[in-house]
């Protein structure tokens, strides 16, 4: 049996379309050599997913795509197997938000939560029905036995101080009482936000709006997760958000979270 800690780097990113950020996405690649990298909002059918390209660096992927929006994927060292999509929910998967596999005997998955909208719309809505079908997916996912780690963009920064600026953001989809507790059952049922450790006093941020040049400003929130089993977050080490993903010239208006766990060799 492999190792069940074997990976030691993974990282989820929201990319805010493939295409658009292919050439950054590949020397991220190269610049981290992450073991697994959950991806989101690809933007892309399967077919326009840069496969040769992340191959030719020693990585496979498993997509789960969809033209305009949405859109999924896994990217990983190591084979990816028992490759599974969707919630089971007929509604919530026609867009195309949850990818799952085994990855050295690890179950890793990849989700990209409903924005919203605004607060009372058939959007918001949508994202606290998709919260709750998320919890019956993870649960059922655990079941498996195996160790797992669910890394996204969650569309919710779970406290104040994960919110530049609060008073701004209180009231929004982002960051109202409902998204949270969608959040916060997640983490009652067992899993742990391997970031928070890390950062208790909040104040790191993994997104900012292009609009009102939020990231210039620093008005950002952490919408950004990687939640993992007790077994998982035993071995955790580190966590970072990879700022230099954010700046520079065709950027997402995501910055890639990246958590370390120790080496079991």
């Amino acid at each position: 049996m492999v190792h069940p800690f074997a990976i030691v780097l993974v990282a989820t990113f929201n990319v805010n379309s493939i295409r658009a950020r292919k050439a950054r996405f590949l020397a991220f690649l190269e610049r981290t050599a992450p073991d697994v990298v959950c991806l989101q909002e690809l933007k892309a059918v399967d077919a326009e997913f840069p496969l040769e390209a992340v191959r030719a660096l020693g990585y496979e992927a498993a997509v789960h795509g969809q033209k305009t929006y949405n859109g999924v994927a896994l990217v990983s060292r190591a084979p990816l197997t028992d490759v599974a999509v969707g919630l089971g929910v007929e509604s919530l998967d026609a867009q195309a938000r949850y990818v799952s596999a085994t990855v050295r005997g690890v179950r890793i998955a990849s989700v990209y939560v409903p924005n919203g909208g605004e607060v009372g719309s058939d959007k918001w809505t949508m994202k606290l029905a998709f919260y709750e079908a998320l919890r019956d997916t993870v649960r059922a996912e655990r079941a498996r036995g195996l160790p797992y780690a669910l890394g996204g963009d969650f569309n919710v920064a779970p406290f104040d101080d994960d919110v530049a600026r609060p008073a701004e953001w209180g009231a929004t989809v982002l960051c109202h009482p409902a998204a949270r507790a969608g959040l916060a059952r997640l983490l009652d049922d067992g899993l742990v936000d391997a970031f928070r450790p890390f950062h208790p006093d909040g104040g790191v941020y993994s997104w900012w709006d292009y609009r009102g040049m939020g990231f210039e400003r620093g008005n950002g929130l952490r919408i950004d997760h990687v939640l993992v089993d007790p077994a998982l977050a035993s071995r955790v080490v580190g966590a970072a958000v990879d700022r230099k993903e954010r700046g520079g010239e065709a950027a997402s208006d995501h910055a890639p979270v990246l958590v370390r766990w120790d080496d079991p060799a």
